[in-house]
């Protein structure tokens, strides 16, 4: 059962698995500092409000005795029904900029991995097979006869 294990643990895409999800993680923590650092203080800038995650509304009733900050987040610690939607736009730009930065990576990548285009005529196609020549010249010599 180890001897299994092992070659399953060792095995190519495994491994190439594993160092994907180790990079992402760490690239997950750049594209969140871009996003929170970088373009949220600009998109907020343009809006007029500094924090989207503050931006909500409220469902149900702030119950009486509740004392706290009217934030989002000590509104849901407190259990008052509020819907998020300045959090979910937040993420949603997140996930775009992740999108389209993995996007330009992939196409960078696959620009380094084609080979170099030369000014060389195409390859000439391979020549048919030995059994399509011969029929291909008994059809010639069929049309010859006729």
């Amino acid at each position: 059962m180890f001897k299994e294990f092992k070659e399953f643990a060792l095995r190519g895409n495994v491994l190439d698995l594993a160092v994907g999800v180790i990079i992402g993680a760490a690239f997950n923590k750049i594209i969140d500092s871009v996003v929170k650092d970088l373009i949220m203080p600009i998109v907020s800038a343009l809006f007029g409000t500094p924090d989207f995650s503050n931006l909500y509304l409220v469902l149900g009733s702030i119950p009486a005795d509740y004392a706290g900050s009217m934030a989002y987040k000590d509104l849901v610690a407190a259990g008052v029904p509020v819907l998020g939607y300045g959090q979910f736009i937040t993420v949603a730009i997140n996930f775009i900029l992740l999108a389209f930065v993995v996007f330009w990576i992939v196409k960078g990548a696959n620009a380094l991995s084609r080979p170099a285009k030369k000014d060389e005529a195409p390859a000439a196609p391979p020549p048919p097979p030995e059994d399509i020549q011969l029929l291909r010249e008994i059809r010639d010599a069929l049309k010859a006869k006729s």
